[in-house]
């Protein structure tokens, strides 16, 4: 990709800040997954109150540094025997275990949090596996590799365990999330675990999961257990206990260290010196593909640069490239793309430029969007930062520019013309990309990155799309149902593909977007100046294939059409961001 202008660092902003007092200008739609109209609600809510929403101590599996390894974390009660062990055989007797330990540390109160990494897996082979909770070890669970050359992942959006708060079900009742029932993430759980289970029962070969952010919904501070209820939820499909899930820190789960406390992730990037309560960014490889996770809710982009510098310098050959983070610099969605979810776009396009970034995934908008092939354009832009309150409060309607200091409103109110005018001013200022691909379905050695936001996983909460489709979105979508990616990998090809489950079917949305490399990635060149001036580019070729255009010309202009139809009938109810 074409190097562009250094980057200037953006200010340092840890997403911690006061997210929860929260009341700006944000809706949800009418719109949401009702669980219970399913004819197994009856039998899950028994199940939720016996036995899933207080259980704290499930475990999650997540990638490793590589193919080879599996890391495990679960929480065990305060006092009880030292619990950091999993056993792993290739027999379901266990007869043939090896022991991993690990390491323990404080997490809520009462819990201490369990993180082992299991090594030495091969791929195609069958494994069972135990955790010992509280000095009882568990049944046996089987896990199995896939081919570490040729694989498949699901890609998530916000599961937003609890989001579906205030909405009205069926029976008449409205979903809360304050007693300790909390109807909300029971709707949302239950959903949750239809998607995994459609998604895996079309898709049986994939090896591993990722999530675009926002795991759960409330947001509490620093060890509050006040969101327990909601990774109980989250973590209580079966299907997780043989499948790992890369997560990313979205907004919600940025001002809570439950998610480090769940979550065991490789190569956490902890000289991050501006991290959010949850933790930091991180990376692993898998075959040959570098996938790089980093926590958008840290404003300071010199982080993410120089994660993304490690990361790429212990990996210098992969033939992917794969970054993943919470905000959608390059959306569609009508409440964040044009507002927060774009603030780090001037400051993160040329970043993934300069590291040669083929895709890069996004939550945050509850809708979904594929972009065009985008690269920086080259020039200065402004450095946007997230603006304060006069009490130091995070200030959701407004945003500032670093370097002079002015105030953009978001939202501006219909008669506020100054308002508008600056905010205008800021949608402009982020016009700081340029589209490389020729609209095809598939492109071949191509510039540029491709920007995929999914929307929720589960229907727990859900976005319109903005009413004017931007230059850089090939195609959008917002069809009110949950949804799940397909992306496959191998030395050749990356391809997505996107589906919508209705009534437990899955239904294609969108076109199948495939790269295919013919070569190997070229070693990346000097940085260019804060100039503006654009230096030697590490090019890898374009495509004049025009195949699929008119499909995707097609899609678009039905999207656009959809959207148009749902900005009209569709009634936006109050909710917190």
């Amino acid at each position: 990709m074409r190097q562009t202008s250094r980057m200037i660092l953006c200010g340092v902003l840890a997403a911690g800040l006061a997210m929860s007092s929260v009341t700006g200008a944000f809706a949800a739609t009418e719109h949401f997954s009702d669980a219970t109209t399913d004819q197994s609600w009856s039998g899950w809510t028994q199940q939720w109150e016996t036995s899933v929403s207080t259980n704290y101590e499930q475990v999650s599996l997540t990638p490793g540094r590589n193919q080879s390894e599996l890391n495990f974390g679960w929480y065990s009660n305060t006092g009880a025997a030292a619990t950091p062990v999993v056993k792993l055989a290739a027999k379901e007797d266990m007869s043939d275990a090896k022991s991993f330990q690990g390491t323990a540390g404080s997490a809520i109160d009462g819990y201490r949090s369990n993180k082992v990494t299991v090594t030495g897996l091969k791929e195609n082979t069958a494994y069972y596996y135990t955790y010992l909770t509280n000095g009882v070890e568990s049944k046996p669970a089987k896990y199995s590799t896939k081919s570490f050359s040729s694989f498949k992942m699901l890609f998530f959006g916000d599961p937003q365990i609890g989001a579906s708060k205030g909405q009205t079900v069926s029976t008449g009742d409205k979903l809360e999330n304050t007693s300790s029932l909390n109807t909300a993430a029971r709707n949302d759980a239950f959903n949750w675990n239809t998607t995994l289970n459609v998604a895996l029962k079309a898709n049986p070969d994939t090896s591993f999961a990722l999530s675009a952010g926002d795991q759960i919904n409330k947001n509490v501070n620093g060890i509050d257990p006040g969101n327990e209820i909601e990774y109980a939820g989250y973590l209580s499909p079966a299907a997780l206990k043989s499948l790992p899930v890369a997560t990313t820190i979205g907004n919600h789960d940025a001002t809570n260290k439950s998610y480090a406390f769940h979550f065991n992730n490789p190569n956490s990037f902890t000289a991050e010196t501006s991290p959010s309560a949850a933790g930091n960014g991180y990376y692993y490889t898998y075959g040959n593909a570098l996938f790089v996770v980093l926590n958008t809710n840290n404003y300071n982009c010199a982080d993410h640069e120089a994660l993304l510098k490690k990361a790429t310098q212990e990996n210098p050959n992969t033939r992917w490239r794969i970054v993943m983070f919470h905000q959608d610099i390059y959306g569609s969605g009508a409440d964040h793309s044009e507002s927060d979810g774009m603030v780090l776009r001037t400051q993160l396009t040329p970043i993934l430029d300069k590291y040669d970034v083929d895709v890069v995934l996004q939550g945050h908008d509850h809708s979904y969007s594929r972009s065009y092939l985008l690269q920086g354009d080259g020039k200065v832009h402004a450095a946007y930062d997230a603006n304060k309150t006069s009490t130091g409060e995070f200030d959701w309607d407004n945003v500032v520019d670093k370097a002079t200091g002015k105030v953009y409103p978001y939202y501006p109110k219909a008669d506020d013309a100054a308002g508008k005018a600056a905010n205008a001013a800021f949608i402009q200022g982020n016009n700081c990309y340029t589209i490389n691909n020729n609209k095809s379905a598939k492109v071949v050695n191509p510039q540029g990155t491709l920007y995929m936001t999914a929307n929720s996983a589960t229907g727990s909460k859900f976005y319109e799309l903005i009413s004017q489709q931007q230059n850089f979105v090939a195609y959008r979508n917002q069809n009110w149902k949950p949804s799940y990616s397909v992306i496959s990998i191998n030395d050749k090809d990356f391809s997505i593909s996107t589906y919508s489950i209705v009534d437990g079917n899955t239904s294609q949305i969108d076109s199948t977007f495939t790269i295919e490399k013919t070569v190997n990635r070229t070693p990346a060149a000097a940085s260019t100046s804060n100039t503006g001036t654009k230096g030697q580019a590490p090019l890898t070729g374009d495509t004049n294939d025009l195949t699929g255009m008119i499909a995707l010309a097609a899609l678009a202009l039905l999207g656009l059409v959809t959207a148009v139809i749902a900005a009209v009938k569709g009634k936006r109810v109050k909710a917190v961001k």
